[in-house]
Formats: structure tokens, C-alpha cells, sequence
């Protein structure tokens, strides 16, 4: 509702005399919360009520977190707009028992909260002394559980804690050595109908093409790996003189095995950057991980 508040008002102000109403509503990501969101299942967890009601034409657009949007749209439906990226890196937020330690020097043993196979795989990868415990509910309840002595310190997006007013809580910004963040994290998407060019040029004047582009580039590695929000797969991208460069990263859950490598290409033309560093991920074994991956968090499917 914070994000979608800040469109609304963005698109008022920039363009004087529309008048945007909002529908609120809980998607199924929402409601589950005592299941592990691996589990569950992720095509349209966050997205699928809120499409539904663009497609029978009660609502013109919805306005999403980037990273919790399918790479692949319901037909009728489109990625309209990219907004301005936050930082998209990954934040620690220790309990007060913590606050001298960052990441690295947590006691062994400590507990760290996270719903995310991708930061699970990651720091499982670089500390397998700490143990990892999945953490569900919205930001302020997940830190009413930490600050409950329920865990040692969490791993959130440094854009949902900053967005939510609760910058301070950011004890480390997480490099990105260490954690590869998610596909589209710090950035909005918003979804619309599609062959609505009116709507169209109207949240097109959020677009920033930086983000854009890098975005576009990170969307279309993740489709290619034909993976969703909730499998371990990382990224990190930079424009510098018109050339986008791409990490991008695959894990196995226990961490024991991760695959990360590079490309780079023209920031005009960023899909095929996806592309190709996908392709050069599964010449190393990715796609027999992410298979791995999926048999394990939903067995029999």
C-alpha cells in the first residue's frame, strides 16, 4: 500500500486533473503464512487477485514490488513500467543482543530469519556455521519476532525497510560478494492491460530507463532459467558507458554448490545479456540444480 500510494500520487502530480482510486486487496502470499513460500508455490503468489481484477476491467493498472512479478504475464496483461530502483541490495537487522556483530562475525549458531531459498543458498554458502530459519509475515511483524528474541537478526530488502520508514533498522547493507540480491528487488513494476495506449502514456512517465534496462536484462535471465521468485537465483547489474553488465548466480539449497558468472552487453539491447548468461549457467550445471531444487521444495509435482 506504501508503494501503490506513491504511484498514485506521482501520476497525480504529474499529471493535473486525474484522479486515481485505489482497491485494496490480499493476494494469496498475503493469506498463507504458516507455510514456507517455496512450498507453496510462487506463479502469481503476490500478482494472481490483483490481475484478475484488471482482466474483468474493474482496475486500469496494479502496482507490484519487480521482484514478486512472473517473468511471464497472463495474455491480456503487460509489464507497463519500470519505476526508479531503489537500493536492491540485501539488509541484516540484528535484535539488541547483536548490535556490535555485522554478518560475519555472528556467534555460530546464531538464528537467522529469512522466507528466501535465494539469501538461504547464498549464506549457507558462506557461513554454514549460522542456522537458518524461515520468517513469515509482513516487515513489522517480522521484526516484532526478532525483537521477541525469536531470532538472532533477518535479511530483508534495504528498499522495502527504507520504503516502510524503518531505514534505521538496517544494520549492514549486505555486498553483494556475498549476496547476489533478486530479480527486479528495489524497483517497482507496474502491471497493465494490455492495447490501453491512453493508460500506457500515463504511467510511462514514472519510467526510468536505467532501471529499465537492467531490470530487462535480470527478468530475462531468470525466464530463461524458467525459474520464479522463490528458487535460489541471484543477481547484480550496472550500466556504465551504455554497456550493462550482469551477474547472475544459481545455488544449490544446502549451499554447497553455487555457479556465478558475468556477461556483458549493449545497455540499448539488454534481454539478450539474460539470455546468454543463463545459457552460460546451464553449460555449468544450473539447470540440473534448479531441478534438484524444485523435486525437494514441492515433492510428487
Amino acid at each position: 500500500m506504501v508503494q501503490t500510494n506513491w504511484v498514485k500520487e506521482e501520476l497525480e502530480l504529474k499529471h493535473p486533473g486525474l484522479s486515481i482510486s485505489i482497491e485494496a486487496m490480499a493476494t494469496q502470499g498475503d493469506k498463507i503464512l504458516d507455510v514456507a513460500l517455496a512450498k507453496i508455490g510462487d506463479k502469481g503468489l503476490f500478482t494472481k487477485e490483483l490481475e484478475a481484477q484488471m482482466l474483468v476491467g474493474r482496475a486500469e493498472i496494479a502496482v507490484h514490488s519487480l521482484k514478486d512479478l512472473p517473468t511471464n504475464l497472463p495474455e491480456g496483461l503487460m509489464l507497463g513500467c519500470i519505476t526508479e530502483r531503489e537500493d536492491p541490495a540485501d539488509a541484516l537487522v540484528v535484535n539488541k543482543k547483536n548490535e556490535a556483530h555485522q554478518l560475519e562475525t555472528l556467534p555460530a549458531g546464531s538464528v537467522v530469519g529469512t522466507s528466501s531459498l535465494r539469501r538461504l543458498a547464498q549464506l549457507r554458502h558462506k557461513y554454514p556455521n549460522l542456522i537458518f530459519k524461515d520468517v513469515r509475515g509482513n516487515v513489522i511483524t517480522r521484526l516484532e519476532k526478532l525483537d521477541a528474541g525469536g531470532y538472532d537478526c533477518l535479511i530483508l530488502a534495504a528498499a522495502g525497510l527504507t520504503r516502510l520508514g524503518f531505514g534505521n533498522r538496517i544494520h549492514q547493507i549486505i555486498p553483494s560478494e556475498i549476496s547476489l540480491h533478486a530479480v527486479g528487488q528495489g524497483a517497482l513494476g507496474i502491471e497493465c492491460v494490455d492495447n490501453r495506449p491512453e493508460v500506457l502514456e500515463i504511467i510511462k512517465s514514472l519510467e526510468h530507463q536505467p532501471t529499465s534496462k537492467r531490470c530487462l536484462a535480470e527478468r530475462s535471465f531468470l525466464r530463461e532459467l524458467e525459474g520464479g521468485c522463490q528458487v535460489p537465483i541471484g543477481v547484480n547489474s550496472k550500466i556504465e558507458s551504455n554497456e550493462l553488465t550482469l551477474i547472475g548466480m544459481v545455488a544449490s539449497l544446502d549451499g554447497k554448490t553455487l555457479i556465478r558468472d558475468t556477461k556483458t552487453g549493449s545497455a540499448n539491447n539488454p534481454e539478450p545479456i539474460g539470455v546468454e548468461l543463463a545459457n552460460l549457467l546451464k553449460e555449468q550445471g544450473a539447470g540440473e540444480i534448479l531441478e534438484e531444487i524444485f523435486k525437494s521444495v514441492r515433492p510428487g509435482t
